[in-house]
């Protein structure tokens, strides 16, 4: 068993609280293969990523995440910022946990627990996978331009104990005040794009906002990411839409494009709001957006 220390990020107020309850547990299944742990915990938007990064500037090369897609947001870009390479554990901890269901990882956090402490005492490594960029910022699991980001943003603001229907939720609220369609000119290898849209999602994992099978084809250790655009819709039509975005039948629909992509251009007539794995972005008018093949090994 290896003797160097791993660091234990944990996000208490993930899962809307629920990972700062189970923070003694989390370091007791941990502790119970004899894995020298130490816990950071993090107090505001951005100190993970820092904690982070500085700890893999440091030499630090095995972290370990106790929380949700953010969570895994900002350690990834912890890392990939950094100028050192580190291997990331996740114990899934928060609301829609999409990362987690593209990696296999068990979406019951003690379970999730038991299997990571052993890989660590082993020193094993579960996976390698690709990263998303865009502009200069990263993504484990999926992006998104338009109205899902609009409803990631409403959604962040709930403090319902009701899971993964907060996003449901969140789109019906986002239809109250109209569907914006902004004029999008889209590039990639071999697919162009002008003209209205309702949203752009790409996608390095295949769910987003935890019921939304957005990308039923998307694999994060491919070396591409699944581009997916939508036309102009009504208020009804996003109704019609969302049981096939949930069972992830909704490829063939009319409204929808899709690509498989590695490289893209995404100029919009103004700017837009956009996230990357669930988190809100600054509003920005260009996202250039890349894939970085098997970029972090998973614990």
């Amino acid at each position: 068993m290896t003797t160097d220390t791993i660091r234990l990020f944990l996000n208490p107020t993930a899962g809307r609280g629920r990972a700062g309850r189970r923070q003694a547990r989390i370091v007791e299944l941990l502790k119970s293969r004899d894995l020298p742990i130490e816990l950071s915990t993090s107090n505001a938007v951005g100190n993970l990523e820092d904690q982070v990064r500085r700890h893999v500037d440091s030499g630090g090369n095995r972290i370990v995440v106790a929380g949700g897609d953010g969570s895994v947001y900002e350690a990834v870009n912890g890392i990939m910022h950094s100028g050192n390479d580190a291997a990331l554990g996740l114990i899934p901890t928060g609301t829609g946990n999409d990362f987690a269901k593209a990696c296999d990882i068990p979406l019951n956090w003690e379970h999730a627990a038991r299997l990571l402490a052993d890989r660590l005492a082993a020193d094993q490594y579960a996976k390698t996978i690709d990263i998303g960029t865009m502009n200069d910022r990263f993504f484990a699991n999926g992006a998104g331009v338009g109205f899902d980001a609009k409803v990631t943003r409403i959604a962040r603001s709930y403090r319902l104990p009701i899971g993964d229907l907060v996003y449901l939720l969140a789109i019906f609220r986002g239809m109250v005040d109209g569907i914006a369609t902004p004029r999008l000119q889209i590039r990639s290898e071999d697919f162009s794009w002008d003209g209205p849209a309702t949203l752009a999602s790409i996608s390095n994992g295949p769910w987003i906002g935890g019921m939304f099978h957005i990308a039923p084809m998307a694999k994060n250790d491919d070396n591409k990411l699944e581009l997916m655009i939508a036309d102009p819709v009504s208020r009804r039509r996003i109704l019609s839409l969302l049981p096939k975005l949930m069972s992830g039948t909704h490829a063939d629909e009319d409204e929808i494009q899709h690509r498989s992509i590695s490289t893209l251009s995404v100029v919009a007539s103004e700017p837009l709001p956009s996230h990357l794995d669930g988190e809100v972005q600054p509003l920005q008018q260009r996202f250039e957006f890349g894939v970085l093949p098997g970029a972090l090994r998973l614990l």
